[in-house]
């Protein structure tokens, strides 16, 4: 049986990403400048993409970011700038959303993967990362490649990022975690935007009961549902103690980055698998996201009752 479309977009991430690196310096003057307060909107697997970049940005100092669904923006806010993430450039949320704010006078910025669709005339400037575009309904290298541009935008040298990326695709996943029942995802900062993705991924893919929280919500209540063949899935630094609360009820830890900045391959997590960039390890559930589905028997491809784009009426 041949791959599929999401398996063979997911094993291109490390090339997407040095080239969303390389591109980053000629784009500058089109995405968020120091200083500016921005917002970040996006829809589904693009909202959270916004939620992990607003993080950094505030994070490394660059000015106040804000990230909300494109449905749920609140427009009596001033802002500098707004910046939309969209694979397709057709998503009805946004494009309303992006039109609204430049007849207020708004800067909009869009980055997308499809240079001929109507997010073209929607913004007033454009990075289009057409190589990072998708077949498959599932989202993974323009998502993660958008993030990566904007890492790389912030400063952020992405070559371990990338060495991880491709250390991600070779890992063997463990039986342990193919097998689970139940999966919550965790993450710290700007990790809890890739906790949500990987959440998101393994409910559109595999149809997976996932939840997921901020790593320091955990133990005030959904520490309840862990237990013998579920897997707690933490990105970036684990909280004091989160460990042993995991061990204590049953559950399985994995535990495959530690970093909250730029990452790095330096250790090993809770399976026996190199610490890794929280970015790439994402890579590793979309991975998992694709084994399960098809031991399930679905096409990863096209999940049921999702299209590639939400268009309404």
């Amino acid at each position: 049986m041949s791959a599929s479309l999401t398996t063979t977009e997911t094993a291109s991430q490390p090339e997407c990403w040095q080239r969303a690196a390389d591109l980053a310096p000629a784009e500058a003057g089109k995405l968020p400048r120091d200083g500016e307060r921005v917002a970040v909107i996006g829809c589904g697997t693009s909202w959270f993409m916004a939620q992990s970049y607003a993080a950094l940005r505030e994070q490394g100092g660059h000015g106040e970011t804000d990230a909300f669904a494109a449905s749920e923006f609140p427009f009596g806010r001033g802002y500098d700038r707004v910046l939309t993430i969209t694979r397709s450039g057709t998503t009805t949320e946004v494009l309303r959303a992006s039109e609204r704010l430049r007849t207020a006078g708004v800067a909009v910025t869009a980055i997308t993967a499809d240079p001929h669709t109507p997010v073209m005339e929607a913004a007033d400037e454009v990075v289009v990362l057409d190589f990072a575009d998708e077949q498959s309904v599932v989202q993974t290298r323009f998502a993660t490649t958008a993030l990566a541009l904007l890492r790389a935008h912030l400063g952020h040298d992405l070559t371990a990022a990338v060495a991880d990326a491709r250390l991600a695709l070779a890992q063997e996943l463990p039986t342990t975690v193919t097998a689970a029942e139940q999966f919550t995802f965790l993450g710290t900062g700007w990790t809890y935007g890739l906790a949500q993705e990987a959440a998101l991924k393994m409910r559109e893919a595999a149809g997976a009961w996932t939840e997921s929280y901020p790593a320091m919500e955990y133990r005030h209540g959904p520490i309840s549902i862990t237990g013998p063949g579920r897997v707690v899935w933490a990105f970036g630094a684990l909280p004091e103690g989160l460990a042993d609360n995991v061990a204590g009820v049953g559950g399985l830890l994995e535990a495959g980055s530690a970093a909250a900045g730029d990452g790095g391959t330096s250790a090993v997590g809770g399976t026996g698998a190199a610490v890794l960039d929280p970015l790439a390890d994402l890579v590793r559930v979309q991975r998992l996201a694709v084994a399960i589905a098809e031991n399930k028997g679905y096409d990863p491809d096209r999940p049921r009752n999702l299209t590639r784009s939400v268009v309404l009426a």
